[in-house]
């Protein structure tokens, strides 16, 4: 490490080594600094005893309309083409979802049932709301009080802590609605997950900007001891300024990785249906992921990840999703302002934004922030 860099990068996510590989391409000289003892963020996946890919944090599947970000990572990996696919278990049954006309046919116990008579369904049930002011009205508005019960009340109170009715409408409108048979879970162009795994991708990109890295290390303690023409920071918003106005709310999660031998695996090779299992019920965790189904490794063994959601506490866990809502929305507001007007500093990414946010719309957003970064610079 030396003393002195155009560019001290705080987080070595999306973020963090997309900005350091394009400053590196201009011969721009970057520190990224990192308090895990991993590059990635998390979005870091690691194979286990058996070989088999599992996301450490949670599941990321990568999808994007751009083929300005396609085309940029394309650079740094090779795909392997994904289908995600999602189901809720409740009532003792699978169900298709997000909702779409094959959900209707399993609720409506009629398997003839058309798309005209979903679309009838919805007409009758939805309840009539203009402008939905929260996640539970926006559903109701949707598709009515029985599927909101059926597939998002439960899990909306797991996931979030608190329930539909004190989260933003943005929350559960993420949601899609299908009246015909389409079972993807997302409908972008572009689906796809690297095909050796997101780690070697992130490898690559943080090879090719020629930056140092500092693992294991908070900014705070280099700060003040590397001299830098510029700081990039995409760690959380508030930690920056203090919690001077008071911490903001996040969400976290515990994860478990049960690895499953070939005596524990069916015929067919899979333990679960499909890659993502949502549980809307009393059990303690709010899905479970079985990423075999969509890496294209053939094997007789294999894992689950099962998400546990908990209380954010600093400094005990790590913050994953940002609580949309008004009380938050506006203490968010305050800690911008502070951003906005914080000389020789750019605010980057989810935590340091506070806003929920696609890996491909992270990429996207390095990828413009580096052009008004070298326009600045010239």
């Amino acid at each position: 490490m030396r003393d002195r860099y155009d560019y001290l990068i705080v987080g070595a996510g999306l973020s963090g080594l997309v900005l350091a590989e394009r400053l590196g391409s201009l011969g721009r000289s970057c520190l990224v600094v990192e308090r895990r003892n991993h590059i990635g963020g998390n979005c870091h996946d690691r194979k286990d005893r058996n070989g088999l890919f599992y996301h450490v944090y949670g599941p990321h599947y990568f999808r994007t309309n751009s083929e300005l970000v396609r085309a940029y990572l394309s650079r740094f990996t090779k795909w392997q083409d994904a289908k995600y696919r999602v189901n809720v278990f409740t009532r003792g049954t699978y169900w298709s979802f997000p909702v779409n006309l094959g959900t209707f046919r399993q609720f409506s116990r009629n398997p003839a049932a058309t798309e005209d008579d979903f679309k009838a369904y919805l007409a009758r049930s939805a309840v009539p709301i203009a402008a939905p002011a929260n996640s539970k009205e926006a559903i109701l508005a949707s598709v009515g009080s029985e599927l909101y019960e059926l597939f998002y009340k439960g899990y909306t109170e797991k996931q979030w802590g608190r329930p539909a009715e004190a989260l933003d409408a943005s929350v559960c409108r993420r949601i899609p609605i299908h009246t015909g048979l389409d079972e993807r879970y997302f409908r972008d162009e572009f689906q796809a997950l690297p095909r050796q795994g997101y780690d070697p991708m992130f490898q690559a990109i943080l090879e090719a900007s020629g930056a140092d890295l500092r693992l294991e290390t908070d900014h705070r303690d280099v700060v003040r001891l590397v001299r830098h023409r510029h700081l990039i920071y995409s760690g959380p918003l508030d930690e920056y300024f203090d919690c001077r106005f008071g911490p903001l709310p996040y969400r976290t999660a515990r994860y478990a990785l049960e690895e499953i031998g070939e005596a524990g695996v069916p015929a067919g090779g899979f333990v679960q249906p499909v890659l993502q299992v949502n549980y809307p019920g009393p059990e303690a965790f709010t899905r479970t992921v079985e990423l075999k189904h969509v890496t294209g490794q053939v094997s007789r063994s294999s894992n689950l990840v099962r998400e546990f959601p908990a209380e954010y506490r600093p400094c005990e866990s790590d913050p994953n999703y940002p609580i949309p809502g008004p009380e938050s929305d506006s203490l968010a507001a305050r800690y911008r302002e502070l951003a906005e007007r914080e000389p020789g500093v750019t605010f980057i990414g989810r935590l340091a934004q506070y806003r929920y946010l696609n890996m491909d719309q992270v990429v996207g957003a390095a990828l413009h922030t580096f052009e008004k970064l070298r326009d600045a610079a010239t």
